[in-house]
């Protein structure tokens, strides 16, 4: 235990009920605005403990769902804390298996399940992500979760990480690259992700379903459907919870809930189509006939399952989840209420900054949307977004006519 076989300083710090040595942070920032855990020579980034208190919910969840003893894997894991806290704070876990490229990073790993006496339930490698993972593409070496959590686009484990994956088994994805996904640079999500993305205020809807759509593809082509549990966007990530289905019908089942967003920049209107013919194509909008954008391909079908969402809920009441944090609690939360909801949002400052109003309560917005018979309903998306089926000019006319009353 005592020695690390690391050559930077460490501390040990507790992340759930899980402690776990990580590089001493403070040492690697070398200016105001560094960012210390890309600099650290293993990565471990605590702002996204939300993101791994809620895996560590998910996962639990799923073994509730499937009723059986899970074999794990982290394949991209730094110093390993996601895969320990697995291994500590979830029930039901038979193995996890944690790999990483790096030489330092599968040391400090390493020590870690030592430090919490782990030795017989998590097994450290040091390879390649997807060199690890085609490793456990034979039928009787396949994993029921995999979490891939790059610094960047998951894309290029997809291929790896669902042969790696058994018949109903679980992957969950982070893609924190979301310039790309959010429309910054479309060519770049076309290149990564197979859709191109489009900038406009449910960008980040617009992620996750790029994603999901990615996703989908690529597990057709091995015959494989999926079936998103669950997702969430947080400050620079986002996050997809995803079973996987063998089968090729399952596989077309999936492919049908693939298709395109038009959104007309003009008047705020939009449209869903399934139609392949609209890839790349521009049309006019039927509210203003300004020229409509296409982002797409990308999934159309549920970003949230209500029965995974009554499970993670339930989890969360149990005393040994007590240590799951405000945020995490708050995410799940929100996200539970989008269940069917419509897809896309309406932000309302930026509708009342393209017509020039001051920007009423949100409150009041979803409180008129329902008195006037449509859904509306908050979204975890955006703090000032809203869910509705009401038509971009309804929703308009309803904020001027709240703003004209109030201010």
């Amino acid at each position: 235990m005592e020695y690390i076989g690391v050559d930077f300083p460490i501390e040990v710090i507790r992340e759930g009920i899980t402690n776990v040595a990580i590089p001493k942070l403070e040492f690697f920032k070398r200016g105001l605005w560094d960012y210390a855990p890309a600099q650290a020579p293993v990565f471990y980034n605590p702002r996204m403990r939300t993101c791994r208190d809620i895996a560590v919910l998910a996962l639990q969840s799923y073994q509730k769902l499937v009723g059986r003893d899970l074999n794990v894997s982290e394949p991209l894991a730094g110093c390993g804390v996601r895969g320990i806290r697995f291994a500590r704070e979830v029930e039901g876990i038979r193995s996890v298996y944690i790999n990483d490229i790096s030489e330092r990073a599968y040391q400090l790993a390493k020590y870690n399940v030592l430090l919490n006496n782990l030795e017989d339930k998590v097994f450290v490698s040091n390879d390649d992500a997807n060199l690890f993972l085609s490793r456990h593409a034979a039928t009787k070496n396949r994993f029921d979760f995999i979490d891939i959590d790059p610094f960047g686009s998951p894309a290029p484990y997809l291929d790896s990480a669902i042969r790696a994956l058994r018949d109903g088994g679980l992957l969950a994805l982070t893609a924190t690259d979301m310039a790309p996904l959010c429309g910054v640079y479309p060519r770049v999500a076309l290149r990564k992700y197979g859709g191109v993305s489009l900038r406009t205020e449910y960008c980040h809807e617009i992620a996750v379903r790029l994603l999901a759509g990615c996703l989908a593809s690529v597990a057709a082509r091995h015959n494989i459907g999926i079936k998103v549990l669950f997702s969430h966007s947080t400050r620079h990530y986002i996050r997809l919870y995803t079973l996987v289905e063998y089968g090729a019908k399952k596989a077309d089942e999936a492919l049908k809930n693939m298709g395109y967003i038009l959104h007309c920049f003009k008047c705020f209107h939009r449209e869903i189509h399934q139609d392949i013919m609209l890839a790349g194509h521009n049309s006019k909008c039927p509210e203003c006939g300004s020229i409509m954008r296409a982002t797409g391909p990308l999934w159309l079908g549920g970003i949230v399952d209500e029965n995974f969402c009554r499970i993670l809920e339930e989890n969360l009441e149990r005393e040994n989840f007590s240590h799951i944090g405000h945020e995490a609690r708050k995410i799940i939360s929100m996200v539970r209420d989008e269940i069917n909801a419509p897809i896309t949002y309406y932000v309302i400052d930026k509708i009342c900054d393209k017509i020039g109003i001051p920007t009423p309560p949100l409150r009041e917005v979803i409180l008129r949307l329902s008195s006037a018979n449509y859904r509306a309903l908050r979204t975890h998306f955006h703090a000032k977004g809203v869910k509705t089926d009401a038509p971009a000019s309804t929703v308009i006319e309803i904020i001027r006519g709240i703003a004209e009353r109030q201010f």
